[in-house]
């Protein structure tokens, strides 16, 4: 049976449910449990000297290959073109893009060090599955090196609209990359959308009747394969964490007040600022929720190299400081900010107690966040999600209470419907959305993306 080879750029291997880890880490390593294979990737070292091989090590049924990078790579592919010019371009963050061409010089290399480094590692039959932006020209690279199996990739941000990507001066040469693949994943409908609109109105390729892609002189699959959580086990890890000591603790400090939690990496695309000051128009607008509920937004740091993320945690905090500031009581404060991770087990308890998820990204290619809230959730009294029309995920949990998250006032309205909402409504909400992630959960997602990528032609 063929190996599944996994490329990310970052290589996580940690033990699922005892550690914070973010959402693309949880699902490679959801898709690897099972099957076995190889994680290859970055090791998170930058080194002046790395190794001429990769570093291999096992753990249970998986194979891991490291890489360290340089100072100059670090710089260049993962600081630069990756997060300075992919990661706000793809979030519609026009205004925070940067370009030059000797940062997308160093994406490339980065891109070809991975194949010359991954090649020698890999069998004729494997699958190779290429994961996010900062990968796109990997199958490129990979085809010089001479591997011919199967390719594919999979997108875990949102795709931009036609005319936002045409900003990036080398966006025909980043189609022609992902046109590359065997299979092309995408988080929504929309992104599918996006990326067909540029193909056709770019008069790169031809969209077939079976939905098929036809452009560069590759044919490809391009299609929409959600990604989940693993529900099963959410659920299992809620029911044993609402009892645990740390839940028992926040459930005693909140007095009895709801309770609404928001969990989010620090980064400017998840509208944590817009977030606080719903929360104030909150308090402003429905008074009776002084000294009556309270948020707490959990929001670890990440990439703290970039400097657009050292802006966006001082104006949280001063965001948090003034609506405390105004609000507060000498046995209240109405906003708990905590700049730091919890663990996925603890976490999953915290939902549980929550009477609101609050989930309003600007912009977000799916958000297993808002997943883990409604897996996380007591069947007989289950809280509300409030989630951003702008998030992947609202494309399938619509029963949810959808917002736009510019509009403070209604998200201020949305989460006093919730705090307000009778448990025959919620219950009925929560079910509708369960059921979805009960269909389509992380091992759902994994197999319609490989049965898609098995049944691409083999290259000669």
């Amino acid at each position: 049976m063929s190996r599944l080879v996994v490329v990310s750029n970052r290589v996580a291997p940690v033990d699922e449910g005892k550690t914070s880890t973010g959402g693309l880490a949880v699902a490679v390593l959801a898709a690897l449990k099972r099957m076995g294979g190889i994680w290859f990737g970055w090791s998170g070292e930058v080194t002046t000297a790395p190794a001429p091989e990769p570093r291999l090590f096992d753990v249970g049924k998986l194979s891991y290959a490291t890489v360290d990078l340089t100072p100059r790579d670090f710089e260049e592919y993962y600081n630069g073109f990756a997060n300075s010019t992919l990661w706000p371009l793809f979030h519609y963050r026009l205004d925070l893009t940067s370009f030059t061409r000797r940062q997308y010089a160093g994406y490339l290399r980065v891109n070809n060090l991975f194949a010359d480094k991954l090649v020698p590692l890999l069998e004729p039959d494997d699958r190779v599955w290429i994961q996010d932006y900062h990968l796109i020209p990997m199958a490129e690279a990979l085809r010089r090196a001479g591997f011919k199996g199967r390719i594919g990739f999979f997108l875990h941000t949102p795709f931009p609209a036609h005319e936002v990507l045409l900003a990036l001066p080398s966006h025909d040469d980043l189609i022609r990359a992902l046109c590359a693949y065997d299979v092309v994943g995408f988080q929504t409908n929309r992104d599918l959308v996006s990326f067909r609109d540029y193909i056709i109105r770019e008069q790169v390729g031809e969209i077939w009747d079976d939905g098929l892609v036809s452009a560069f002189g590759n044919v490809f699959k391009a299609a929409a394969f959600p990604i989940s959580v693993d529900t099963d086990t959410i659920v299992r890890m809620a029911e044993s964490a609402v009892k645990a000591r740390q839940t028992v603790r926040m459930a005693e400090s909140l007095g009895g007040r709801s309770l609404i939690l928001g969990v989010d990496r620090l980064d400017y695309s998840k509208g944590l600022v817009q977030r606080f000051h719903a929360f104030e128009r909150l308090l402003e607008n429905y008074p009776e929720n002084r000294g009556r509920a309270t948020m707490m937004q959990l929001a670890p740091p990440t990439r703290s190299e970039v400097p657009e993320y050292a802006e966006i945690r001082r104006s949280l905090e001063e965001a948090a400081g003034s609506v405390n500031g105004k609000f507060a009581d000498i046995d209240w404060v109405p906003i708990r900010y905590l700049n730091r991770s919890i663990n996925r087990r603890t976490l999953s308890g915290f939902f549980r107690i929550a009477h609101i998820g609050l989930v309003t990204p600007l912009r977000d290619g799916m958000n297993l966040v808002a997943k883990e809230f409604v897996a996380s959730q007591n069947p007989d009294d289950p809280g509300v999600l409030v989630l951003s029309r702008f998030a992947g995920a609202a494309e399938e949990l619509t029963a949810a209470l959808i917002v736009n998250p510019y509009d403070t006032d209604e998200m201020a309205a949305a989460m006093q419907r919730g705090l307000d909402m009778a448990l025959d409504e919620r219950v009925n909400r929560w079910q509708e959305m369960f059921a979805i992630l009960q269909e389509n959960d992380i091992e759902a997602w994994r197999e319609h993306y490989i049965t898609a990528l098995d049944a691409a032609p083999y290259r000669d």
